[in-house]
């Protein structure tokens, strides 16, 4: 999770020539980004750089990275007629870049590893661009989602059927697996969930049923809806570290596949406990077929790397035995 940032000396570097849109929208920097924990960590696959936000502005709904704030929005969608006005685009024309990142990428891995591509999940794009930026409440996304049901609705269409496009782009110009984030959506119960977001994640991930590749659905906070996100769809659903393993596969069913669990915060603290807590995960998982080891969200920036570098050569060593 979140394999390529600053907690890297090699991404550090270069940010400070290039903002993070410029690493996302300049092929051969996100290709080298890409590949720079490649080189310095047992990984068993590449994730993309880009950046989940990345349709709202062929949307109509501009943004940009302001330093230690993360990202904004310039004008937050806040009414129905703000919705309204939002459009779709073709992501092959105004997302090239990407999928130039991705045959580019491919190429210089040479098959060492499959690569993964992402997108953002209707809930999540939809609160940026409601929110204005992150949030701990989400209540001006739920005042219109709850205020304007229909054209909520149609918003999140939208947005659904532009990742699903998007991803099918991914899909053709070479990853082997896709990953839809829905970083924020455990800010919604299990009923909130079905009514106003399991139909538009369901109509991304039946879109990509029609592909031979891996799929992954993944969430942040969401030990309470697990069950409704398995429905939504994904081969693989992700788990955080709020829930032990073996309970959250319960609730998803081993039929199919796990991510997570570590806690990232652990890499922060001494090597012992981080080895400790990964025997945890792993005892958990049972040695059943379709666990994929990972962190349950993203790689902190204070993470020391030889703490990332030492976790996953132990998690390859443990699970060869």
């Amino acid at each position: 999770m979140r394999q390529a940032g600053r907690y890297m000396s090699e991404y550090r570097a270069l940010r400070e020539r290039y903002s993070l849109l410029d690493l996302c929208r300049t092929p051969d920097l996100a290709t080298e980004v890409t590949l720079q924990p490649i080189r310095r960590i047992e990984l068993d696959a590449a994730i993309l750089f880009s950046d989940l936000l990345l349709p709202l502005e062929p949307m109509g709904i501009p943004f940009d990275f302001v330093r230690g704030e993360g990202p904004a929005i310039e004008r937050p969608l806040r009414s129905e007629d703000d919705l309204a006005r939002v459009h779709g685009f073709e992501p092959r024309e105004a997302l090239g870049y990407v999928l130039d990142a991705i045959r580019q990428t491919q190429r210089e891995l040479a098959g060492r590893v499959p690569l993964i591509g992402f997108a953002g999940a209707p809930f999540t794009l939809a609160s940026y661009a409601i929110e204005g930026g992150h949030s701990t409440n989400f209540a001006h996304t739920k005042a219109l989602m709850y205020g304007a049901p229909a054209a909520w609705h149609r918003f999140c269409d939208l947005i659904a059927g532009i990742v699903s496009d998007y991803l099918v782009a991914q899909i053709e110009a070479g990853v082997d697996a896709v990953q839809v984030f829905d970083s924020w959506v455990g800010a919604l119960n299990a009923r909130d969930y079905r009514e106003f977001i399991l139909p538009h994640t369901r109509r991304i991930f039946d879109t990509l049923a029609a592909y031979d590749v891996p799929t992954i659905h993944f969430g942040v906070g969401t030990a309470a809806i697990l069950g409704e996100l398995r429905e939504a769809g994904g081969d693989v659903i992700g788990a955080d570290w709020r829930i032990p393993l073996d309970e959250a596969w319960e609730r998803i069913g081993f039929d199919r596949g796990i991510q997570g669990n570590l806690d990232p915060t652990l890499l922060l603290g001494p090597l012992d406990r981080v080895f400790a807590a990964t025997d945890d995960v792993l005892a958990r998982a049972g040695g059943r077929n379709g666990h994929v080891f990972n962190l349950g969200h993203g790689i902190l920036p204070t993470t020391p790397l030889e703490h990332v570098q030492a976790l996953a050569r132990y998690v390859h060593q443990k699970t060869r035995q």
